[in-house]
């Protein structure tokens, strides 16, 4: 059957004048294994949103000592002023009896009020409040993240006593009841540390309790890498390294820790608001984070101890709602990108 003389000249028309593209030109792009999870990650308007307070509360902690510039009072400093607040109809204006400051609610010049007896600004720390708590929660994720990852591949991958003696050290770490370990250790390690050049300051609480929580955080994972590692020995790609004659060590850093990266990504994403949930309450109970140095758990420890919060509720509820906000958006984020990077798991 031809085609009619019309049609013919329409289609040399149309391919002279570039009407048809070539589909061997077109360029096909391949995406990754993240770029897809942040992809997923970026439709979900609760991860969004998650996201963007993290984001906020870290460049709030990072830019600490500005913003405290600008309202003009340090976490230290004592405010000495006369302190006016009214109640009722009553303007009480100056100290208290016995020379105790009262609460003075949020204004222009302190943003978030006043605290009691000292005369704090409530808003300086929970700023410096903020740095050290996401410090401490930081830097002891990463602690968890390092031990947990080398030695559950190191067990899986090499199997027999070492296998042996890194299973069964994990399996008795998370046999102990790890809040009363910690709470007996806690001040044993600072006592030692306190020896030392780590013992001045506000250094000493931050750099025991990253220890700490790190050490008694890696078994988890260590468990999870160690089953993925499992698997991960006997495939294609790990024989072919063997029959190159790659090391060992090279194997498990090259070619089998890189497969399991995923798997440690999802869990410091829910490990870090673990830590800053444990950091507040190791400092609440008085072994951790101590006065003068400023955190979220301690701030809510000095509201309890001296009953400020039965008449200035204002002062437990700051530092309460920052850490509720802090620990639900990573939360949420840590959740949406598990979601992303295992979507199966999350069908089932």
């Amino acid at each position: 059957m031809s085609m009619p003389a019309g049609d013919i000249d329409t289609l040399v028309a149309e391919a002279e004048s570039g009407g048809f593209e070539r589909t061997s030109e077109q360029a096909i792009e391949g995406r990754s294994l993240y770029s897809l999870a942040w992809r997923r990650v970026r439709r979900s308007k609760v991860a969004m949103l998650s996201f963007g307070f993290i984001v906020l509360l870290l460049l709030v902690a990072i830019f600490a000592p500005v913003l405290t510039a600008i309202e003009g009072y340090g976490p230290l400093k004592l405010n000495n002023s006369p302190d006016i607040i009214s109640q009722g109809s009553q303007s009480l204006s100056g100290p208290t009896a016995g020379g105790v400051l009262r609460f003075r609610l949020p204004s222009v010049e302190h943003w978030l009020g006043v605290s009691p007896v000292f005369g704090r600004d409530i808003f300086a720390r929970l700023v410096y409040g903020a740095r050290v708590s996401l410090t401490i929660a930081l830097l002891a994720t990463l602690v968890s993240v390092v031990l947990g990852t080398l030695l559950g591949a190191i067990a899986a991958y090499f199997r027999g006593v070492v296998d042996s003696v890194i299973s069964r050290l994990m399996d008795l770490l998370l046999a102990f009841p790890q809040l009363l370990l910690i709470l007996s250790l806690t001040p044993i390690l600072q006592d030692r540390l306190g020896h030392t050049s780590l013992g001045h300051g506000s250094t000493l609480p931050i750099v025991s309790l990253v220890i700490i929580l790190g050490f008694f955080g890696w078994p988890y994972l260590g468990r999870i890498v160690r089953g993925q590692v499992l698997s991960l020995r006997e495939r294609e790609f790990v024989e072919a390294a063997r029959a190159l004659g790659a090391s060992p060590g090279r194997i498990v850093m090259k070619e089998i820790i890189p497969n399991v990266v995923a798997v440690v990504l999802i869990y410091a994403t829910l490990a870090i608001p673990t830590n800053i949930t444990a950091e507040a309450a190791l400092s609440f109970l008085g072994v951790g984070v101590r006065d003068p140095t400023p955190s979220w758990g301690q701030m809510l420890n000095e509201a309890q101890n001296e009953n400020w919060y039965q008449s200035d509720p204002w002062v437990m509820i700051v530092p309460g709602v920052a850490l509720l906000l802090t620990v639900l958006a990573f939360n949420l984020f840590g959740d949406a990108v598990r979601d992303a990077l295992d979507p199966r798991a999350s069908r089932g």
